[in-house]
């Protein structure tokens, strides 16, 4: 069985500067990090286990959700709500808590700021749950590393970025591996693929809205907390998720009740990949904070690499030969693409 890592350690851990009244765990990590002056920072090296563990732990819980609800043929989208309920839930308890979290004091105009960025989480989860659903986790992470590419195409249409030409070079590998990949997947379906570029889409947008968001004057302040910050956008996602959920598998709601009630797997499945998604997309949000950009591309790229090949082998999905190879090309790809600029310059 998964142990639940929420059980003791994460309440503190999901609040880790927020409380002024008291030390948590991650606050007193913090302190020890900051007192020693050139040895190891051990609060990072913390931030990135349990960040690494738990994308791991929600790839396969979330999976095997999917599975126990019938697949793409289940009830995705449900789930997909279902676990971002599970954030709110876990957030308003951090905010109503004593000397939790500090809760934000947000207008009324920047909560409708927030709705582009809410929109496009939203989507993305979604997307990416609709994947994992389909196919294989591993394909679906594959397909998802490509991420880069809906970027830097979105970026430069839509918001007028401005990509260099080492970078635009960079996603000719992503693409190459991707595609070698996606011939040999054993388990490879449309919509997986489908569902993943759509996530990809959503998340390069939610990228560049929340950019816009946090250039708002005063928001940082008034938001108080990077985890306050995660915490309002899954909230507005959330809600952007319920009607979808209604409309795609609404008439169904009973059936997936009853399913909730026969089979434990989906039950616990669903509440722990909740709980692991919020955890480490939070944990990843603090680890970014305290990395340059050059140390975020190499933890991106062995995240990916850790969560493709173990979720593969506890699932016993397929590792073809020219599957890996495919993965290899398309994630050292990424990586290039994240350091490119700062070996050779904006060329």
């Amino acid at each position: 069985g998964i142990k639940n890592p929420f059980k003791r350690g994460t309440a503190s851990l999901a609040a880790p500067t927020e409380a002024p009244r008291s030390k948590t765990t991650l606050q007193m990590a913090e302190a020890t990090s900051e007192k020693s002056s050139g040895g190891p920072d051990f609060a990072l090296l913390t931030y990135f286990a349990l960040w690494y563990l738990g994308n791991y732990y929600y790839n396969i819980t979330n999976k095997l959700a999917l599975k126990a609800a019938g697949g793409a043929a289940g009830f995705p989208m449900i789930i997909s709500t279902l676990q971002l309920g599970v954030g709110v839930i876990y957030a308003l308890f951090l905010w109503a808590a004593p000397d939790a979290r500090s809760t934000p004091k947000i207008t009324k105009e920047d909560a409708l700021k927030f709705l582009p960025v809410g929109l496009c989480a939203a989507g993305a989860h979604a997307g990416s749950v609709f994947a994992l659903g389909a196919g294989a986790v591993s394909f679906a992470q594959i397909v998802k590393s490509a991420e880069p590419v809906f970027a830097a195409v979105i970026g430069t249409l839509v918001y007028k970025n401005s990509i260099s030409l080492a970078k635009w070079l960079c996603l000719i590998p992503v693409i190459g591996g991707v595609t070698l990949a996606s011939v040999k997947e054993l388990d490879f379906a449309w919509s997986a693929l489908i569902a993943a570029a759509i996530a990809n889409c959503f998340a390069a947008f939610k990228a560049n809205e929340n950019k816009k968001l946090m250039n708002t004057d005063g928001l940082k302040e008034r938001i108080g907390t990077i985890g306050n910050q995660f915490a309002l956008t899954t909230i507005f996602a959330f809600l952007f998720s319920v009607p979808l959920a209604v409309w795609r598998e609404g008439s169904r709601w009973a059936e997936f009740c009853t399913a909730w009630k026969t089979n434990p797997a989906i039950k616990l499945n669903m509440i722990m990949s909740g709980l692991w998604f919020y955890g480490y997309n939070e944990l990843a949000t603090m680890t970014i904070k305290k990395t340059s950009a050059v140390t975020q591309s190499v933890a991106n790229t062995a995240k990916r690499v850790i969560v493709i090949v173990g979720v593969a082998i506890v699932l016993g999905e397929s590792l073809d030969p020219m599957k890996l190879l495919g993965c290899s090309i398309g994630i050292g790809g990424v990586f290039l693409y994240s350091v490119i600029d700062k070996l050779v310059g904006n060329v």
